[in-house]
């Protein structure tokens, strides 16, 4: 038994799709999957069909205990709330019940969306606090993977109205310092392998990085040349940032933890910790997401 947390999510949704579409995993026997969603009417009609959806939220116990019993592989994501008065507690509050159950319905594998910046980020905001959460996880004995991400090239979708109105896109980082990005697509692909496979133990990171390090100004001249108008990158200051994001509702703690994440990435350069070797590669290039996403989310 496969469960899937926050199925209708960008991640969840695609890993649902590749785990429907397998016909089998190694040994030959196709795993049932069950998921949990809020509102199971959000699901796509082949999922209600497929799986055996258990309505409620992550973070209920009693919703756990049922959907973790007699499963064998989760795959787990906090979703972000942009309201929370901490993003710690977000985080931690969040997965406390799920550790829980852990224990309690003798799960096997965990597989869950976490960060780069393991053992180097300090006072990195989100990054702190996810790398808090696989601590959390890691202490119940699990077998986990934590999917160590930078940030998603889906972030950029963000940014279509400014795209759209101005040809510009914003946020507090240096133009010309390249970091990774990745598609969700590629984490989705790598989260189902790993759901699949039955065999693996311990707890490890398994990086993610996409196929090559882009700068935000490399990113402009990538999106002028796919949606064929000039796009160019703005930077703003750290609090011109958090103020726009408060302006847009997010708590002042969650505005402030985006602040302290894109300092580290930029000043610190926790992405950069360890080399890139060529196993943390995944195939969807940039330009490749813009021409099959950004491109038709801005004609429409």
């Amino acid at each position: 038994m496969i469960v899937i947390t926050a199925p209708t999510g960008q991640i969840g949704r695609q890993i649902l799709e590749t785990l429907l579409d397998t016909n089998a995993n190694e040994n030959g026997v196709t795993p049932p999957i069950r998921v949990i969603a809020r509102d199971p009417a959000r699901l796509p009609a082949r999922v209600r069909e497929e799986t055996e959806v258990i309505q409620g939220s992550n973070n209920e116990k009693d919703v756990l205990s049922k959907a973790l019993t007699g499963a064998d592989s989760v795959f787990w994501l906090v979703p972000p709330d942009p309201s929370a008065p901490s993003v710690e507690d977000r985080f931690l509050e969040f997965t406390r019940p799920f550790c829980e159950v852990i224990a309690e319905t003798g799960v096997q594998r965990v597989v869950g969306v976490s960060t780069l910046g393991r053992g180097v980020a300090k006072n990195a905001g989100h990054i702190s606090a996810n790398l808090d959460m696989d601590a959390m996880i890691e202490a119940t004995g699990v077998h986990y993977r934590a999917l160590e991400l930078p940030g998603f090239m889906e972030n950029m979708l963000r940014s279509i109205p400014a795209l759209k109105a101005a040809g510009l896109f914003s946020s507090p980082v240096t133009p010309d310092r390249r970091e990774p990005a990745v598609a969700t697509r590629d984490i989705a692909a790598v989260a189902a392998r790993l759901l699949l496979d039955p065999t693996w133990e311990g707890q490890e990171g398994v990086r993610i990085l996409g196929p090559e390090d882009l700068s935000a100004d490399d990113m402009a001249r990538v999106m002028s040349d796919v949606l064929d108008r000039p796009i160019r990158f703005q930077p703003v200051t750290s609090e011109e940032y958090k103020a726009t994001m408060m302006r847009f509702g997010l708590s002042e703690a969650w505005a402030q933890g985006l602040v302290d994440m894109m300092r580290a990435i930029d000043e610190d350069r926790i992405y950069h910790a360890r080399p890139r070797t060529p196993e943390d590669g995944s195939p969807t290039s940039f330009r490749q997401w813009c021409e099959d996403v950004l491109k038709p989310a801005i004609q429409n």
